[in-house]
């Protein structure tokens, strides 16, 4: 190796460690400034949207962006956006509404009362096509849905229940695959251009912010459903919140994770069997 290219390859190295440097400043911050507990995130998703943030302020390093999170609130809600990045829709992965509906339902409808846990929400799409499945199924009316994010702005979102008018024609197209044979437009009114969904839907769930790396459990349910929320975490938090999923479990309860994530190689893996492993659904045997 010639004296430039060494050269080179230290100064590359310094920068990158200086950098691991300001990046561990800077969640241990807004940690101890704020309370949000982005220490344990995936290394790579954090970098991307903190260096994201730093180039949309016009910065140039993080450790500036480090000081105005913790003297101005108002970049701390701008940088939680962006950590917080929402990406669902009704019926997200019709296969895996379909599964729900030929796999579990049978085993829901035989329960006196129903605890589902919809963990990491975001807006509330995939708790309201829960709730259409169940009422379709005959089983809303003894059911309890408990949807939480750690991002109090997409919850308060969801509570009102309203989606853009716009997407109406591709949630009805994934709710005809997940199985649903009624008109779609049945479960809302319009609104300008929006779409309100009804309240018989709502009343059934209840909306609260819960933080997966740091909160504890809070019921016993029979379905939990985290969907490409663990991707975004290391492996020391993944197992942390298998755990909790586990403990939050009653025997013979339905874990549903994302199409990206699975329960092998986990912590709690003997600790269940594959329901329907394609569309990352199991059951809690022991």
């Amino acid at each position: 190796m010639s004296p430039d290219v060494f050269e080179r390859s230290v100064k590359e190295t310094a920068r990158e460690d200086v950098e691991d440097i300001e990046i561990k400043l800077l969640l241990e911050g807004i940690y101890r400034a704020y309370g949000y507990d982005f220490r344990d995130y995936s290394m790579s998703t954090i970098r991307r949207r903190i260096w994201h943030r730093v180039r949309l302020e016009g910065m140039s390093s993080i450790t500036a962006l480090l000081e105005r999170v913790l003297h101005q609130p108002l970049m701390m809600e701008r940088l939680f956006r962006d950590f917080t990045i929402h990406v669902t829709e009704m019926f997200r992965d019709p296969s895996f509404f379909l599964s729900l509906r030929q796999n579990v339902i049978p085993w829901l409808k035989t329960l006196p009362f129903i605890r589902i846990w919809h963990a990491g929400c975001s807006t509330g799409e995939e708790p309201f096509s829960m709730a259409i499945l169940l009422h379709e199924e005959g089983l809303l009316d003894k059911a309890r849905i408990y949807a939480t994010d750690l991002n109090d702005a997409l919850l308060k979102q969801a509570m009102t229940g309203t989606y853009p008018l716009n997407r109406m024609k591709m949630y009805t197209r994934n709710y005809l695959h997940a199985g649903g044979n009624r008109p779609f437009s049945e479960y809302y009114a319009a609104e300008d251009n929006k779409a309100r969904f009804h309240s018989f839907l709502s009343e059934h769930i209840v909306f609260a912010q819960h933080n997966l790396a740091t909160d504890h459990s809070f019921n016993e349910f029979h379905v939990i459903i985290c969907r490409n929320v663990l991707i975004y975490f290391n492996r020391d938090l993944q197992t942390r919140v298998h755990k909790l999923f586990y403990e939050s479990l009653g025997q013979g309860g339905i874990l549903g994770l994302g199409n990206r994530e699975t329960i092998s190689f986990t912590v709690c893996e003997s600790s269940y069997s594959g329901m329907d492993a394609a569309e990352r659904l199991y059951r809690k045997v022991k």
